[in-house]
């Protein structure tokens, strides 16, 4: 079927008789650009309406650990007016609910509240402490059962937080569970204060570093459920950094994230967005230089040539690869600074610490 990706479980034979591997392929599920993820507690109106003018890319508005348990009810009340009253997209803005865990509840009243009253108006879902698929899954069935009842024609995605032992444990199981290209499920995040609870770790600081430490003890954890993004077609999120007086602590951990290949990172403050933005955003330079290195490998190429250099370095079908998600994010983030409604806006193409995770 067209679309689906390629799979094989067994070595095959090709026509002279020796083995080749066939392999799956699963291609982004779905391209949005997160280099900045502002957590919201939905019972502040006022922080609703600041957070829709700021600079994040991505707002989600926080129905679990920033509301306190008697404030559920009002908090989701808010979030729904926010959405309905707030036009998100025209403002350059992917905008997500986090609802409360399975284990309370909380949970379906908030599905059903959110998707039956503005299910046309929210972007995605984020559930938080996802441990097996079966967590996602219930959360999908009631999306799809109340977008069927109401009607809706816009299809309202799924990210799940990876933050307890167990999740992590099943991550590579609950990214291949979305179902595939055409399933909700977009994207993990990392949510390190609840992962380091369940871990029973030693910490300084949400996800700042145990100077007690030979390194980077979060490294392990993030960078394996980055390779469960990359394998099935997810984008690979980083979590919190708690203390928002240390801009180069959070920078710090930005850097190590991109570099393992996450493209984005939560901002439990408001003076995180522009840090985040920064560090997830290519350089003018490094924008020329990919330009330039798939310039030079179809000059190549028409030479018959599957190799070229560039600078003094060696350049192949690798590089382009890496140039070319370069370029992706470069135009993602010129569509966001777009004015609202032209052909380059993200959604025509296709105060204190928030919640701690």
């Amino acid at each position: 079927m067209p679309g689906r990706p390629r799979r094989a479980s067994r070595w095959l034979p090709n026509r002279a008789g020796s083995a080749t591997m066939s392999h799956s392929l699963h291609p982004l599920r779905r391209q949005r650009l997160q280099r900045s993820e502002l957590a919201v507690p939905a019972s502040n109106p006022a922080m609703i309406e600041k957070a829709a003018d700021g600079p994040a890319d991505y707002v989600f508005l926080d129905l679990e650990d920033a509301v306190a348990p008697p404030e559920k009810p009002q908090a989701r009340r808010n979030a729904i007016a926010a959405l309905n009253d707030i036009d998100w997209a025209a403002k350059g803005k992917t905008v997500s609910v986090r609802i409360n865990g399975l284990d309370t509840p909380y949970m379906y009243r908030d599905v059903v509240d959110v998707m039956e009253q503005a299910g046309d108006r929210v972007h995605t879902l984020l559930v938080p402490k996802v441990g097996v698929p079966a967590d996602l899954y219930m959360v999908e069935a009631l999306v799809s059962q109340i977008e069927q009842a109401v009607g809706l024609k816009s299809r309202v995605g799924l990210e799940a937080l990876i933050e307890t032992a167990l999740g992590m444990a099943n991550v590579e199981a609950i990214a291949a569970s979305g179902g595939g290209p055409q399933g909700r499920l977009e994207a993990l995040h990392f949510g390190v204060a609840d992962y380091a609870a369940s871990m029973r770790a030693r910490t300084v600081n949400i996800g700042g570093l145990n100077p007690h430490y030979p390194g980077d003890q979060w490294h392990a954890a993030l960078s394996r459920m980055t390779i469960a993004c990359r394998a099935y077609g997810l984008r690979a999120i980083d979590g919190p950094f708690g203390d928002f007086s240390d801009p180069e602590g959070y920078r710090d951990g930005a850097r190590r994230a991109a570099a393992l290949g996450c493209e984005g990172k939560w901002a439990i403050h408001p003076s995180q967005v522009a840090l985040a933005n920064e560090i997830f955003s290519p350089t003018e330079a490094e924008v020329t230089k990919a330009a330039r290195i798939i310039a030079e490998l179809r000059a190549a190429e028409a030479q018959g040539k599957g190799a070229a250099s560039l600078d003094g370095k060696m350049i192949d079908a690798a590089s382009e690869k890496m140039a070319r998600n370069v370029l992706v994010i470069a135009e993602a983030i010129a569509g966001r600074q777009a004015p609202a409604g032209t052909a380059g806006a993200p959604h025509a193409r296709e105060g204190a610490a928030h919640g701690h995770s």
